[in-house]
């Protein structure tokens, strides 16, 4: 028979079950209050359109930014009282609207709260030294990419034109940093990113950087060489180096830093210190990544017209010190989920 404890202990199992689901982190929320506690207040706020939501979204919708706070260290409040307030934080509004994305595209409050974090909260920035890497845009640019790619990876391949995309649209406004991650699940990447070093000591770069990217894998040397004469170096030179112990260093510096900041795959991006993280639509992520970026540091309009003085294809790259938040320092005078797209492992 179906007896009263065994009832009582299903009731409890309810009960745990659905308090599980809602707890919080203390503190996340400016308290211990799980969100779970009756429905969730259906929140307005100015400039954000909750018209098209379900019920069961704008509750979701209105948890979060009742729930989550501010982007900005020195506004302790919630990302509704920011808004409402019309607090300091520029970027209280635009992580609303990133918040209202996430929940139309179905993630659940844990992904959507990832995102945002990854998206929007300060400690998630890493400082990157940038060192002598090839680069392309002028060094003053409000927004920096470091990508962190392998030549031989079909989706380094395919996120190539996507960034390529930006760098068009905003030629005065971003800048891009290209470091090596050859994997080893790669036959040929180690000898491709020596290749491509090799070819930037004599400011050959981004030549190689092209050929490579143009070719099916395997790139085995004899590729590597055709690729390199139709670059038009000093074959002599390019073969010493590619087996240079310095080239090699160069090489295993930047799979060093990658590992640093938790690299796992292929390609990996990196925009003024933060990982790029799409929810699905790469290209459309990343450009609004960006449009916002400029946006929150308040160089939208000045970034999509000429630069001044874009470096040369084929110019050596100038060295600089880290990127992170906002726009990278300038470099001295004297001297390549939701993820990333689609990541190669």
């Amino acid at each position: 028979m179906f007896s009263w404890r065994l009832l009582a202990a299903l009731a409890t199992a309810v009960s745990i079950n659905l308090n599980v689901s809602t707890c919080r982190s203390p503190g996340e929320n400016g308290s211990g209050d799980s969100p779970g506690e009756g429905e969730a207040k259906d929140v307005k706020l100015p400039g954000v359109d909750t018209s098209q939501l379900t019920t069961r979204e704008r509750q979701q919708w209105s948890s979060h930014v009742t729930e989550l706070l501010a982007p900005c260290k020195d506004q302790p409040v919630s990302l509704a009282q920011c808004v409402t307030e019309n607090r300091s934080c520029k970027a209280c509004l635009p992580a609303a609207k990133f918040l209202l994305t996430q929940v139309r595209q179905g993630r659940t409050p844990s992904l959507a709260e990832a995102a945002f974090r990854a998206r929007f909260s300060p400690d998630q920035v890493k400082q990157i030294e940038l060192g002598d890497s090839p680069s392309q845009g002028p060094d003053s640019a409000a927004v920096t990419i470091v990508e962190w790619a392998d030549f031989e990876c079909p989706a380094c391949r395919a996120a190539k034109p996507m960034v390529e995309e930006v760098m068009q649209k905003y030629p005065s406004g971003v800048r891009l940093v290209f470091k090596h991650f050859p994997l080893a699940i790669h036959e040929n990447a180690e000898k491709a990113a020596r290749a491509a070093v090799a070819a930037q000591r004599q400011g050959k770069f981004w030549e190689m950087h092209q050929g490579l990217f143009a070719k099916e894998p395997p790139l085995n040397l004899p590729v590597l060489e055709r690729i390199a004469k139709s670059a038009n170096l000093d074959m002599n030179a390019w073969k010493a180096d590619l087996d240079s112990e310095a080239v090699a260093d160069v090489v295993a510096r930047d799979r060093k830093l990658g590992e640093q900041v938790e690299l796992t795959g292929t390609p990996t991006i990196f925009i003024n210190g933060r990982r790029f993280v799409s929810a699905g639509e790469q290209q459309a992520d990343l450009m609004e990544w960006i449009g916002l970026e400029l946006e929150l540091l308040g160089a939208a309009d000045a970034a999509q017209k000429p630069a001044a003085k874009l470096p040369a294809a084929n110019s050596a790259p100038a060295a600089s010190t880290s990127t992170g938040p906002g726009p990278a320092p300038a470099a001295p005078q004297a001297p390549s989920t939701p993820s990333a797209p689609s990541a190669s492992r």
